[in-house]
This record gives C-alpha cells, sequence and structure tokens, in this order.
C-alpha cells in the first residue's frame, strides 16, 4: 500500500498522527487476537468432545436398531430451538438456551414399553447434535474474526506502521536538504555581498 505525501511540515504532522493511532491500537488488536485465538480452540475442542459423545450414545443404541424400526418418529417432534446471543471478543455468537419438543399423546398399552425410553434418547440425542451445530457455528464466526484481526495486526505490523515511518524519513530528509541548500544559498550571498564591498572600497 503506497502512502501518499507531500513534502512539507503539514503532511508530516499527518503521517504522524495516523502513525500514533495505529501504534496505540496495535497491542490492543494483538490482545484480541490472542483472545479469539483462544475461544477459537475452546469452542472446537467442546466441538469435537460433542462429536465424540454424540458417536458414542449412538454405538450405545446400536444394540436396539432393530427396535427402531417399530418406533413412530412422528411421536416426537422439535418445535423451537432458543438461541441467544453472547459477545466474545466483540463478536456474537450464539448460545444455545433452550428446546423445545412436542410429544404427541400415545397409548402406553397399545405401543411397546420401551418408547418412553425412545423419546427420552432422541430428546437427549438431539439434544447434543444441536448443541454440536451451534459449537461449530460459534467456531466458525470466531474464526473468521480471528483471521480479520490477524489481517489488520498484519497491515499495521507489515504495511501501515513502517510505511508512515518511511514517509516521514523521507519528508525530515527533503526539509532537512531544503534547509541546508537555503543556509548554504544564504552563505553565499553573503560571501557576494562581502566581496562587492571588499572591492568597492
Amino acid at each position: 500500500m503506497a502512502i501518499k505525501f507531500q513534502y512539507n511540515k503539514t503532511s508530516m504532522q499527518d503521517l504522524n498522527k495516523q502513525l500514533k493511532v495505529r501504534v496505540r491500537a496495535l497491542p490492543t488488536i494483538k490482545n484480541k487476537e490472542s483472545a479469539l485465538r483462544m475461544e477459537v480452540k475452546k469452542a472446537k475442542d467442546t466441538a469435537e468432545t460433542l462429536d465424540e459423545t454424540l458417536d458414542a450414545k449412538i454405538k450405545e443404541y446400536e444394540h436396539m436398531v432393530n427396535l427402531w424400526a417399530e418406533f413412530n418418529p412422528d411421536l416426537i417432534i422439535i418445535e423451537d430451538v432458543s438461541l441467544s446471543v453472547k459477545k466474545i471478543a466483540g463478536v456474537k455468537t450464539p448460545v444455545l438456551d433452550d428446546i423445545k419438543y412436542s410429544v404427541r399423546e400415545f397409548s402406553l398399552f397399545n405401543q411397546p414399553v420401551w418408547f418412553l425410553d425412545g423419546i427420552a434418547i432422541l430428546k437427549d440425542l438431539s439434544k447434543i447434535a444441536i448443541e454440536r451445530e451451534v459449537f461449530h457455528r460459534k467456531m466458525e464466526l470466531l474464526d473468521y474474526a480471528r483471521r480479520k484481526t490477524t489481517q489488520k495486526v498484519n497491515l499495521y505490523e507489515k504495511v501501515q506502521i513502517p510505511g508512515f515511518e518511511n514517509a516521514i524519513r523521507k519528508i525530515k530528509r527533503f526539509l532537512e536538504d531544503e534547509e541546508n541548500l537555503s543556509k548554504s544559498a544564504q552563505k553565499i550571498v553573503k560571501n557576494k555581498q562581502a566581496k562587492q564591498e571588499e572591492e568597492r572600497s
């Protein structure tokens, strides 16, 4: 990114202001990046744990696979999943609050005894699966924010701060050179005037 500037004191003051803003902001952005990195890891670990838990629970019920053929899937329906929002390092992330189920009435005399257990099992599995999805989404949002923050850190650290410093250096050198030339020119003029006065007298 090329930094536009002019070789004068006003431009140098503007660049100094912009440089100070970035130098002051950099530690805060770096802290945000490391906080986001930690939160991404936490969310990823939780999502992986929930993946493992879900797989383990499904395996736990594999011996009942033949019984599930008798089960009526219309008995239980997920009516609503309520989520709230929690800000983590300035990023809005989802939090699972509640899952509302609708269980249709059925006759305990006409259905197998294990149907009540089946409903409880489905509630348990669906809760884990939904929670896992929420954590995957949370991880995606945090990781996206982390990547954006890392880009900003790199932009400040590797491009803008060195760019402003370089531009300020160039302006200073230019102004110093200009001042030296001006002093040299003044000396030359004084010497000429002194010489002319000597010649007259």
